[in-house]
């Protein structure tokens, strides 16, 4: 019996390619991945389950395992702070689970320097035409703003050479056709499983 250490994967591209609509789509299926919880300061809201929508830290207590190295990832938004926590990734893995994070550009860069051995997947729009069209879809930025996200996903899209793969997000299940196809071949990788063959090779000789 093969026991296999899980793998994180890495999915995020650009605000507006619809990162979040495919991270959906992918687990409204059949799945054994597990959703990395993010950790951070802000209050819990009414609902919100300790564990389950967020691991929840004092600033003192997220500063300290900012000191400690503790987080793949981390960044600071309206005064609070968000991050991945490494330690609740890596007992999932080391339990044989595959973690799933979602992510913007800038934190899949620090996950990549802090854990390289992840699998980091590009989520890339049809066109910038159709990334244009999609965010003014949303109907809550002003064209100025809109304008400023175009300019700032060349940016991330020039970022690309720092992934493993990428996936053009031009139909939600095609997109998770082609993450479900990733995931598999990463498993089946050689240098992934070569020494657990070899280790039952030599139990049986």
């Amino acid at each position: 019996m093969i026991e296999e250490k899980g793998i994180l994967f890495v999915l995020s591209g650009p605000s507006g390619v619809g990162k979040g609509t495919v991270r959906k789509a992918l687990f409204s299926q059949k799945t054994d991945l597990k959703y990395s919880i993010s950790m951070t300061t802000r209050e819990k809201r009414p609902g919100e389950q300790e564990g389950v929508d967020y691991f929840f830290k004092s600033k003192e207590d997220f500063e300290t395992l900012i000191e400690q190295k503790q987080l793949l990832e981390y960044a600071k938004y309206v005064n609070n702070y968000y991050g991945t926590p490494r330690n609740y990734v890596e007992k999932t893995l080391a339990a044989g689970h595959d973690v799933f994070l979602e992510i913007e550009v800038q934190g899949a860069l620090q996950v990549r320097e802090n854990f390289p051995e992840g699998v980091f997947i590009f989520l890339f729009p049809p066109s910038l035409e159709e990334l244009k069209n999609r965010i003014l879809h949303r109907g809550t930025e002003t064209e100025e703003l809109v304008l400023n996200r175009l300019k700032e996903a060349r940016k991330e899209i020039e970022m690309m050479d720092a992934y493993d793969y990428v996936v053009v997000n031009d139909d939600v299940g095609f997109a998770v056709s082609k993450i479900q196809a990733i995931i598999q071949s990463e498993h089946l990788r050689r240098e992934r499983i070569a020494k657990q063959y070899k280790r039952i090779l030599e139990d049986e000789l």
